[in-house]
């Protein structure tokens, strides 16, 4: 396990955190710490315990809102790939609608063709 020592609202913390991690954490911390500064420069000296909390409230609050979005997309995108399994669905049942279509066809001319080789014969009538 890695050791990293992060500074946030004027404390000093050696945190724990699993190895190869320990860039992500200094930039939490950056993160927590450049929040705690917004708040300091919006709302004056409350408190630092006040300051810590509303910070750790407005970064909750910001990744809630992120799940939001992220679980929006999902649904999205499932539902596009739904679309598109049905579109496929719909164009493979109209490509075997056409290739029907079009052996029909064949098969009119055909027996046109042949009515006509055969010379003065009547055609028979077309289905």
């Amino acid at each position: 396990m890695a050791h990293v020592v992060v500074t946030i609202a004027g404390r000093t913390y050696r945190m724990g955190c699993e190895d190869g991690e320990e860039a992500r954490l200094h930039e939490l911390a950056k993160r927590v710490e450049a929040k705690i500064v917004s708040l300091k420069e919006g709302f004056g000296d409350i408190g630092e315990q006040r300051i810590t909390v509303m910070a750790a409230l407005t970064l909750a609050d910001e990744a809630d809102t992120a799940d939001g979005r992220l679980q929006a997309a999902e649904a999205a995108l499932a539902a596009a790939q739904r679309r598109e399994s049905e579109l496929r669905e719909a164009e493979a049942a109209l490509q075997e609608k056409v290739a029907g279509a079009l052996e029909e066809a064949a098969s009119r001319v055909e027996r046109l063709v042949g009515d006509l080789k055969r010379g003065g014969e009547e055609p028979g009538p077309l289905p």
